[in-house]
């Protein structure tokens, strides 16, 4: 059974699952030592997950290995300790992937257009550690008894698209003779037969004309209507984008009667115009049948060829094309071919403008722009209030809700920024159902308006008994206490002298003989 083991060697499309590494949990602990039991808060804070980051490679040609493993995940970040020992950062993961790769969402959005040895973009940012209770300490919460939780990592869905980076496109019918053209003039051995779609996968080849060096890439599977989907030819025109020197292979030995080399030319073109509006990749500003094109009338060396080649050629010219008459196979004419295109391909170089660096763009966001949104929604259990945030969303991803302290210290900020103030705005009732986040999978309850908020009405303080208590006297309340109890004394005192005067304090047995 024939095997064709060139589809296993390249993947030019994959989707690609990537997960960012979760944020360690911040650390709740007390310091204790002897003779100092209670030393302050010293839990640390938790260590950031790893981020999942693509990494333009030269040495890597293909995506196979995101096609057999789809699935990507960094390292978790490390849960803080006590004694102020830190988690530890979760690794980022970094894929390799070739140059020409084009990053896109599954609606088909363009996030980036990969060029460039050493070029980054992070597609799954890692979630950020907690904070331990040694961080949260303030004047009013010297001792806090939670730590915040870490923030779980983002999730990414993402199409790559390898478009070849080449100076010249080979473009034509199956079995033109365009692997046979790139093996005889480079070092490269594509994959050769006498049937159609021998080509599955794109070829490149190095050629050297004098002192120009340029790329060559066969464009396989290019039939009427391959801009439909038909053949192969929508997996493999998007590799022409990038090539700045397009070269018609015509076949001058075909075999099929209903075919010449002029009805292939408009075949093809038709093929490339139908394809170019699709054209939206940045290094793709020249239209694309506006670039330098040939035209390589192949197979000269077969009786019939030549016959056929001194036919078209006077109107190919007529055309406007400049015809090379060229074989494979005894290398008639690839010399003065290979030097046309390395001049072409110079050409194009000195007019292509030097590459800039982009300017890093800062979007700092206004200051009345809400840091949180409040609005009525319905819900399967009924009308709710959904605030749905930055801020308040990642503040519910931190809190610690088995820890009551870590639930007040949620309400405390919430009501910083005034969320309660605009749920009562939008007419929330005490009762009322609030979800914050999504509706589905957000977090709800029953709202309360906060009457006072403040350290010292949150208990437990902590899971350390020796923490609970009464708070430490001010030297004014001591003062205050001292001339309480001193007047007291004084009054009784007076007391108990004016009852001795009265009599109070007689002898009852002496009264009983005198009476």
């Amino acid at each position: 059974m024939w095997r064709n083991e060139n589809v296993a060697a390249f993947v030019d499309r994959v989707v690609l699952f990537a997960a960012g590494g979760d944020g360690g949990n911040g650390c709740a602990s007390v310091h204790r030592e002897k003779f100092k039991p209670l030393g302050g808060p010293d839990g640390a804070n938790g260590g950031n997950g790893g981020d999942v980051v693509l990494v333009v490679d030269p040495q890597t040609t293909t995506l196979l290995d995101y096609h057999h493993r789809p699935h990507r995940t960094a390292e978790n970040g490390t849960q803080g300790k006590g004694d102020m020992r830190h988690g530890a950062n979760g690794a980022d993961v970094e894929l390799k992937v070739p140059e020409g790769t084009v990053v896109r969402t599954r609606d088909g959005e363009v996030l980036a257009d990969l060029m460039g040895a050493g070029t980054r973009l992070v597609i799954a940012r890692g979630g950020q550690g907690g904070l331990g209770n040694a961080a949260l300490a303030s004047p009013k919460r010297k001792a806090p008894g939670f730590a915040l939780l870490g923030e779980p990592g983002e999730e990414a869905e993402v199409v790559l698209e390898l478009k070849s980076v080449a100076d010249v496109a080979l473009v034509g019918f199956p079995s033109a003779g365009k692997s046979s053209l790139i093996a005889a003039m480079s070092a490269a051995r594509p994959k050769i037969a006498d049937y159609p779609f021998t080509t599955l996968v794109p070829n490149l080849g190095v050629v050297q004309a004098g002192e120009e060096r340029f790329t060559v890439a066969d464009v396989p599977g290019l039939i009427p209507g391959a801009s439909q989907g038909k053949g192969l030819g929508l997996e493999f025109l998007r590799h022409i984008e990038r090539c700045a020197v397009l070269v018609h292979v015509l076949d001058c030995a075909t075999l099929e009667s209903q075919r010449d080399p002029i009805s292939d030319l408009d075949a093809i073109l038709a093929e490339l115009e139908a394809y170019a509006p699709d054209l939206d990749i940045a290094g793709s500003d020249v239209p694309l049948l506006e670039r330098p094109q040939l035209v390589a009338l192949n197979k000269t060396d077969i009786p019939d060829g030549q016959d056929l080649a001194d036919i078209v050629r006077p109107d190919l010219e007529a055309r406007g094309y400049r015809v090379f008459e060229i074989s494979s196979v005894s290398h008639a004419g690839l010399r003065q071919f290979s030097f046309a295109l390395a001049e072409l391909v110079a050409k194009v170089r000195a007019e292509r403008p030097e590459p800039e660096a982009a300017p890093v763009v800062l979007r700092p966001r206004g200051r009345d722009e809400a840091e949180f949104s409040v609005k009525r929604v319905k819900t399967p259990d009924g009308e709710a209030y959904q605030v749905r945030g930055s801020k308040p969303e990642r503040w519910v991803r931190q809190t610690d809700f088995a820890n009551d302290e870590a639930v007040g210290y949620l309400a405390d900020r919430l009501a910083r920024i005034g969320v309660e103030e605009q749920l009562a705005k939008a007419g929330a009732l005490p009762g009322d159902t609030v979800v914050i986040g999504d509706v589905q999978g957000g977090v709800v309850f029953d709202w309360e308006p906060t009457i006072a908020t403040g350290a010292e009405l949150l208990a437990p303080r902590g899971t350390d008994i020796r923490l609970d208590g009464p708070q430490r006297r001010t030297t004014g309340e001591r003062r205050e206490q001292y001339a309480a109890r001193m007047a007291s004394d004084a009054a009784a005192r007076e007391r108990l002298e004016r009852e001795r005067d009265l009599g109070v304090w007689a002898d009852p047995d002496v009264e009983g003989d005198d009476s």
